[in-house]
């Protein structure tokens, strides 16, 4: 016979397939076929219509085309006989769905196989009803299926049942219908038909609120005493498994009790007995007991209150973390994750075996508990549970130390005791993982250092020590050159000795050793060595007689291929060299850092996404990688998310990593990477402030190193921008301003900024039933590109606002610069207002109107809340 006709048998076709050595070989046969199978169709052989559909049902699982079969599948359901419509129904569930529109023809035939007296046909309809059944369909002939779940035959009532829990998801409309023989099928004997009619209910139950209230008060009894029976049930060779009578119908009856107990008391109590006995009385050594259990759990942790039901649960759980089955501790843990919010003593009973649970081999495990005991933390337990993760820490895996790092330092800031004992135990976790710990880690570490004066000096040695023993952790390294930077003669002199410490020699040599390994250790990236010679400029003042070796090291950084490491050398160099008078001035010790402040922007930064995120990584000499929208890292703004770029002249770094001034708006007058003029001292020139804003120039060269406020979007955070009171940063149109010289410390009066250009008027930029926003314009006079706005904020609402945070997004083409608020605190009712200024720059003045994001955070009723808009309607000639 020709084995590509329409004659040839479905397994001479498989075999003719699987002797194919390639896959062009196989294409090459099933090309074949399928063309033999289109001359047969064409050909309307009805002898060969049922192979044909075998084979292309093979094809199909195959994954090539059968489409051109589908109509072959309907005269197949046609045909008078069983086999040919068992085999078209067959082929209808593989080759067709619910979106083919050639299921329409089909719907008439299933009708009258539904009504077909032979119980075989019936039960092919129903199953291929149940399986691709669309909404049409189930309007239709539902009728039909309802009739049927009072059929004589078991088989069809099951099959039935299955069909309506199609129907009632396709259609919930007609979950009312079914809600009377549902109901009857729980009355069942035949176990498959009971388990079929349970899950009916439970579906039911989920689409409508009818079902729902009819089952808790019609049927809870009867499904207690059903599974009562069940459990208590004698040997039964056709349903036992592992000694469990049916654990596939206990199971059903446990999830349909945990949807009618849910929220109702009534129902919750009927079923306790029941529940306790299943509890106790389930054996637990082989997988069907286990899923019994793990559902009967499930169960109880869902109905209403009852603490003894809830202790004998978390106490199966806590028999489950001991399993060897992975499989078994997992679904545990997930469970304990739940009972938690609900019982959190009892599981507190098995701290010891979920954090053993975190040492376990299986990553997923892991996880799993170490989310658990995360939350499992609190001001009793917190010291031995950190004791337990950091020594875990020190041999646990690669893979597993970036969450571990994570989970311990969230553990530590949050339910820290002491500041001592936070820390220790910091010190610990850099120490061990310091390339692991987030740069908003060691940021708050520092935020806490500073703002423990008597632990300075025990803090700096303990660094030291940690440094000596581990110094190719980043984290640590830059805690720790931070540190000796700013307490580097507490080091030295041993000042501030503590009862547990004992004393170290440290020369001041030494100290400055740290730091130069620090700087010339090629695994250190921009932002270490750019804190590092910060550190080495603090500790020129600090150590005169190694003056001139730190001057030797900073000035090796000259010839640095990084812009940024050469800028901060020449400057730090010209102030040892010729500012040797007010040197100690400017590098003094840094003041308090605000531990409110920095929670506060930490907990209102906006994701990174906004601002640096979609900009490519910088790739820069020596293996250092910079973000092009990040800046480095300020030593008085340690959350660099969301502060401004730098100037391409380095102004803002400077002074804000040595005064702590903010001079954004003002740029000096040299370019990047050129030579100061002849004459002209570099320092004078860098820290002079007073002149004119610059005019954008889009044809310039862009700063490599500070990009970020120009290229992408960017948020100025409320306290992101501060300067000192007595500086201002707008200045007068006419005339040159004159130039006051930081170092010095001495110059003309402020300047007052004059507002005298046209009058815009005022607008509501956003109003919500809680909040109002009113915008007022002011041009100054001679810049039109720069619009000042004055934004009034006003409390709508009868509760008090309080750690108010306004934040702004603009385009590419603007540049945004926000001053601080008038306050953080906003009164009720709107009996007082927070004002603001923000500064905008239009580079495409003219072309282009002014469009603004918002974004308002602050507590009301000590709970967060984020208001979110968009303006644009700005007036046409900002």
């Amino acid at each position: 016979m020709n084995p590509f006709s329409s004659g040839t048998r479905l397994r001479d076709m498989i075999r003719a397939i699987r002797a194919c050595k390639t896959a062009a070989e196989e294409r090459a046969v099933v090309r074949k076929e399928c063309a033999a199978i289109r001359a047969s169709i064409n050909e309307n052989d009805h002898d060969y219509r049922h192979r044909n559909l075998a084979k292309l049902m093979f094809i199909h699982m195959l994954s090539y085309p059968t489409h051109f079969g589908q109509m072959e599948c309907l005269k197949l359901i046609a045909s008078a006989g069983f086999p040919e419509k068992r085999i078209g129904y067959l082929g209808l569930m593989l080759l067709l769905d619910e979106r083919q529109e050639v299921l329409m023809l089909v719907t008439n035939s299933l009708k009258q196989d539904l009504n077909h007296s032979n119980q075989y046909i019936v039960g092919l309809a129903l199953c291929a009803l149940g399986n691709i059944c669309s909404a049409e369909m189930a309007r239709d002939l539902a009728p039909e299926v309802e009739r049927l779940l009072q059929f004589r035959d078991p088989n069809v009532r099951k099959k039935a049942a299955l069909c309506s829990i199609r129907i009632i998801k396709k259609v919930p409309d007609l979950a009312e219908n079914f809600i009377n023989p549902a109901a009857a099928l729980l009355k069942e004997k035949h176990h498959g038909v009971l388990i079929t009619g349970v899950q009916l209910c439970t579906d039911l139950c989920k689409v409508s609120a009818e079902a729902l209230e009819y089952f808790r008060k019609k049927c809870t009894e009867s499904l207690v005493k059903t599974l009562r029976d069940i459990a208590n049930s004698p040997y039964s060779p056709e349903y036992d498994i592992a000694g469990i009578t049916d654990p596939f119908l206990h199971i059903r009856l446990l999830k349909l009790l945990c949807v009618l107990g849910r929220r109702d008391a009534d129902a919750s109590d009927l079923m306790n007995d029941i529940l306790a006995q299943v509890a106790t009385k389930t054996e637990s050594n082989k997988n069907a007991g286990n899923a019994i259990l793990y559902e009967c759990v499930e169960t109880i942790m869902s109905i209403e209150d009852n603490g003894g039901l809830r202790v004998l649960a978390i106490n199966i759980l806590g028999r489950f973390l001991s399993n060897r089955d992975n499989n078994i501790r997992y679904v545990a843990l997930n469970m304990l994750m739940k009972a938690i919010t609900v019982d959190a003593q009892a599981v507190q009973r098995h701290r010891a075996t979920i954090v053993e649970c975190v040492k376990d081999s299986d990553a997923s495990i892991r996880k799993r508990a170490l989310e658990l005991v995360y939350l499992l933390v609190n001001e009793s337990n917190v010291k031995p549970l950190t004791k337990e993760l950091i020594e875990y820490l020190e041999v646990s895996d690669q893979d597993f130390k970036g969450d571990l790092t994570a989970k311990i330092c969230s553990i530590v800031e949050k339910f820290s005791p002491e500041k001592i004992w936070h820390i220790d135990q910091m010190l610990k976790v850099l120490s061990e993982a310091g390339n692991f710990v987030k740069d908003e880690v060691w940021h708050a570490l520092i935020v806490l250092v500073s703002n423990a004066s008597d632990l300075h000096g025990y803090t700096v040695r303990a660094l030291y020590r940690a440094l000596q023993l581990s110094s190719e952790q980043e984290g640590l390294v830059r805690v720790a050159i931070w540190c000796i930077g700013e307490y580097g003669d507490m080091l030295v002199n041993n000042v501030g000795m503590l009862g547990i410490e004992d004393p170290i020699t440290v020369t001041e040599s030494d100290a400055v050793d740290v730091i130069e390994i620090a700087i010339k250790h090629d695994g250190s990236d921009l932002t270490t060595k750019a804190m590092a010679l910060i550190s080495l400029l603090k500790l020129s003042s600090r150590f005169p007689s190694c003056s001139e070796r730190i001057k030797d090291i900073i000035v090796q950084c000259k010839g640095s291929l990084v812009l940024e490491l050469q800028q901060r050398s020449i400057e730090f160099n010209s102030i040892i060299v010729r500012h040797q008078n007010i040197g100690s001035m400017l590098v003094e010790r840094m003041p308090v850092l605000d531990e409110a402040t920095f929670s506060s922007r930490r907990a209102g930064s906006l994701p990174a996404t906004i601002s640096t995120s979609s900009a490519a990584s910088l790739k820069l000499p020596n293996g250092v990688a910079k973000p092009s929208a990040a800046p480095l890292v300020d030593l008085l703004d340690l959350t660099s998310d969301d502060a401004p770029a730098p100037s391409s002249s380095g102004v803002g770094d400077l002074l804000h990593d040595l005064l702590g001034v903010d001079l954004s708006p003002v740029s000096s007058e040299l370019g990047t990477g050129q030579a100061p003029k002849s004459g002209t001292d570099v320092l004078l020139d860098l820290l002079s402030i007073g002149l004119p804003p610059p005019v954008q120039n889009s044809s310039s060269t862009p700063d490599i190193l500070s990009s970020g406020q120009d290229n992408k979007s960017s948020f100025a955070t409320l306290d992101g921008l501060t300067s000192p009171s007595h500086i201002t940063q707008a200045t007068s149109p006419a005339g040159p301003a004159p130039v006051m010289d930081l170092l010095d410390g001495f110059g003309p009066n402020p300047l007052v900024p004059e507002n005298n250009g046209p009058a815009h008027p005022s607008f509501a930029a956003f109003e919500s039933s809680s909040l109002k926003i009113i915008f007022n314009f002011s041009k100054p006079p001679g810049n039109p590109q720069t619009t000042l706005i004055q934004a009034t904020f006003t409390n709508l609402s009868p509760a008090a606002y309080t750690d108010f945070i306004f934040q702004a997004a603009v385009p590419k083409f603007l540049q945004l610069h926000l001053d601080p608020a008038s306050s953080n605190t906003l009164p009720a009712n709107s009996k007082g207002s927070i004002s603001q200024t923000l500064r905008v720059t239009n580079s495409q003045h003219g072309k282009k109107p002014l469009v603004m994001r918002i974004r308002v955070s602050y507590k009301a009723n000590s709970k967060d809340v984020l208001e979110e808009g968009q303006i644009s309607n700005f007036p046409r000639d900002l």
